[in-house]
């Protein structure tokens, strides 16, 4: 387990949480559930309807889906972020390629979390938006 200072400085690396003040990221350092995942092991499955977020504080995992390998994330890497804010089936499976240490944030404390700093706010639209340019672009080449 992280002293609350080594979750504030991981915190802070991370996109989505970049700009929000270090003060008020104890209040999110305090909030967050440290997971492990052992290599193999999945994290996230299709199908299942998610209602937390993870940061994959070190570590690496693959995106995939059928068999097909979409994105290999790593470290300080934010994703099931669309379930924690709408909970619908997750859209791939992730699982750890190596051991994994991971921040899980559940949907509740998310949505005060985001009601109480515009900033985390804004850091999860720039994570949106990116995705979504990523896919748009990929789109692109497929045409």
């Amino acid at each position: 387990m992280l002293l609350t200072i080594e979750r504030v400085i991981i915190l802070k690396s991370v996109n989505i949480f970049s700009e929000v003040p270090e003060e008020d990221l104890v209040e999110v350092a305090s909030i967050v559930e440290e997971v492990e995942a052992k290599a193999g092991e999945d994290i996230i499955l299709k199908g299942d309807i998610g209602t937390s977020m993870y940061i994959l504080v070190t570590g690496k995992a693959r995106v995939h889906d059928d068999g097909k390998e979409l994105a290999v994330l790593s470290e300080r890497t934010v994703f099931g972020e669309l379930a924690a804010l709408d909970p619908e089936p997750r859209s791939a499976n992730i699982t750890a390629m190596e051991d994994c240490h991971l921040f899980k944030l559940e949907e509740g404390p998310l949505y005060d979390l985001m009601a109480e700093h515009v900033e985390v706010v804004r850091g999860i639209i720039r994570v949106l938006c990116r995705r979504m340019r990523s896919m748009l672009r990929q789109q692109m080449k497929k045409k």
